[in-house]
């Protein structure tokens, strides 16, 4: 990075930060009222509509995104998103470019306190909250969520490497809460998506954003569960999903 692009660099992740720690708060109290007057459908937009404001004021430092969908997406059943992660930026796009789905999350617990907007709508939008160091809490939590898409025709998002790869390159996918998953909600569709260059956003850390990166979303065609044997379409998906991403 040039010194004239690390000063802009600098000077505009201030500005995104600025603007974005607004919205935190604002939808903080946003989303609150959305729920507790109107219900979960106006809770859930309020939702979407934070996380394309968090798109829209990334392209202040230049962000692009490529969102690639499959002619049609399974609305209106339970889905299971199963996704490479790279970095916290990976969740705006999902959330705002798929809502027809409803996507929740399978979320780190230390993620539901303090972050204003993110921790509520964590703990009261449909996600579930695990605790890594306890596998039998954290089993039972994807049981809940699977067990939640079923009954609501719902989507939940597992990244299965387990952490987020800090470099593009994909860790290998760890096959248990994959498994859960299945097991639990046998009538899912399986959602494959590829995320490249997302990690680009935190090559430096949280701070400062580099600029212009160009962020690909490529959702692949979705799989009905019912046809694949698990651990045969494990493979598959991991696959299709480290396959397809962009170096």
């Amino acid at each position: 990075m040039s010194l004239l692009n690390k000063i802009v660099s600098y000077l505009l992740s201030v500005v995104f930060f600025l603007l974005f720690g607004i919205f935190l708060v604002l939808f903080d109290l946003i989303q609150r009222v959305c729920l507790h007057l109107f219900g979960y459908n106006t809770h859930r937009k309020s939702v979407a509509v934070f996380n394309w404001l968090t798109l829209r004021t990334l392209h202040v430092l230049g962000t692009t995104y490529e969102i690639k969908l499959p002619k049609n997406l399974p609305v209106n059943r339970p889905v299971i998103i199963v996704s490479n992660h790279q970095s916290m930026w990976d969740i705006p796009p999902l959330i705002w470019f798929l809502r027809s789905l409803h996507p929740k999350f399978i979320s780190k617990k230390e993620l539901g306190k303090g972050i204003p907007t993110i921790s509520y709508n964590l703990k009261h939008g449909g996600s579930v909250l695990i605790d890594r160091k306890n596998p039998e809490q954290a089993t039972n939590e994807i049981k809940k969520i699977a067990h939640y898409i079923s009954k609501h025709n719902r989507a939940v998002v597992i990244f299965p490497e387990g952490t987020r790869s800090r470099d593009g390159i994909p860790k290998p996918f760890k096959q248990k809460g994959l498994l859960t998953l299945f097991e639990n909600a046998p009538d899912a569709y399986v959602l494959p998506i590829s995320i490249s260059n997302s990690w680009k956003l935190q090559r430096f850390g949280v701070f400062p954003i580099p600029l212009n990166t160009h962020l690909v979303f490529q959702v692949h065609p979705a799989l009905r569960l019912a046809d694949f044997e698990p651990n045969e379409l494990i493979s598959k998906i991991e696959k299709q999903i480290i396959g397809a991403i962009k170096q």
